[in-house]
């Protein structure tokens, strides 16, 4: 099968955020605070795959009040944040809501990411991920994190899935 034919059979899409809804870059403050930036067309795509009825999660190992204020506001209801076991969340995730890991699209870009992702049926990242996730993806958006690369791969399912624009 096409690999962009596999993307019609997900339901669930689990993103980190630095490194793919953020690029990896982080500003710090006098007070030690951390800036981020976020691609406003993966906002729009977010919203537009929870309204076609796509499950989104988040699993990250930061825990900025901020970030978490965003995806709540997108609509995202399973924001893990504060994470150091990644795949201890996952496993929380596909037992919680009975998940097939084969519908479940998984998105990082470093290597806090790349045990999760070997469980899942559609690995994805973006183009200026770490190499050894790169090697594993089966799937790389052509474009960087930070930048829309959310964007790319839930624009693909939902309009495989004729769900796009709706």
């Amino acid at each position: 099968m096409n690999v962009l034919e596999e993307f019609r059979q997900i339901k669930t899409v689990i993103l980190d955020v630095d490194g793919v809804l953020t690029n990896s870059d982080l500003i710090i403050q006098e007070d030690g605070s951390l800036l981020r930036k976020m691609h406003t067309r993966d906002g729009y795509a977010i919203k537009a795959a929870l309204k076609a009825g796509l499950q989104v999660c988040i699993i990250t190992g930061g825990k900025s009040a901020g970030v978490i204020k965003r995806l709540k506001a997108l609509g995202i209801t399973d924001v893990y944040s504060g994470i150091q076991d990644k795949k201890e969340a996952y496993d929380e995730l596909v037992y919680t809501y009975s998940l097939d890991p084969e519908r479940i699209l998984y998105m990082g870009d470093d290597l806090p990411d790349y045990e999760v992702m070997r469980y899942v049926g559609m690995p994805c990242c973006p183009a200026d991920a770490a190499p050894e996730i790169l090697q594993l993806s089966r799937y790389i958006s052509p474009i960087e994190g930070g930048k829309g690369c959310v964007r790319d791969v839930l624009e693909k399912i939902l309009k495989l899935k004729q769900q796009w624009m709706q």
